[in-house]
């Protein structure tokens, strides 16, 4: 099966693990994360413009094997191993997030900003968005795909839902077993 990309639209933590599938690791080069932050750009004002650097792509891929040891005991209800904890703690810390005022002419706006490196930022940015999955109760219902070779995370909306997508795991799945009956049949 050709590589489709890592999925995106499920909250954005689980999204950055699921950058590492059983297709492989979608963030090997700067270029790659580029192109994943392209697809999440809707939910990070600003990141469209953003240079991305080694330095970034080694932060955000720590961000995510933390979010991944942490997610792996929290949605079975443990304790996630403390370092984890602490290094998604420290990476909200190197860029606190303020809410900035303005005044636009006609009234007072607000916008979340970040200070820091850009590295700094999207560590947080993300690491952030760890912390908004990890303490949700719906964490315990995070699921991994069931078509056996996938191994992508989401949380589903609807009891029933089963693969990480009806286009490519379910499809795949509902072939395979219309092969096997067929095969089954054709041979007896």
């Amino acid at each position: 099966m050709s590589d489709p990309g890592p999925l995106v639209g499920e909250p954005l933590a689980l999204d950055l693990v699921n950058t590492r599938n059983a297709d492989g690791d979608h963030l090997t080069t700067p270029q790659d994360l580029r192109r994943w932050l392209d697809l999440e750009a809707a939910r990070f004002p600003g990141v469209r413009n953003l240079a991305v650097s080694d330095a970034d792509l080694a932060a955000v891929r720590e961000v995510r094997e933390h979010t991944a040891r942490a997610l792996e005991c929290a949605r079975r209800g443990e304790q996630p191993p403390q370092e984890a904890l602490d290094a998604l703690n420290r990476a909200q810390r190197a860029a606190p997030a303020i809410t900035e005022l303005a005044w636009d002419g006609g009234a007072v706006t607000a916008a979340r900003r970040r200070d820091g490196s850009a590295a700094d930022r999207l560590a947080a940015w993300l690491a952030e968005a760890a912390a908004e999955l990890l303490t949700d109760p719906a964490v315990t219902t995070v699921r991994a795909c069931e078509a056996d070779d996938c191994v992508t995370l989401f949380l589903p909306a609807h009891p029933r839902r089963r693969w990480c997508a009806a286009a490519r795991c379910g499809n795949r799945v509902r072939v395979a077993r219309h092969y096997q009956r067929q095969k089954s049949t054709g041979e007896k």
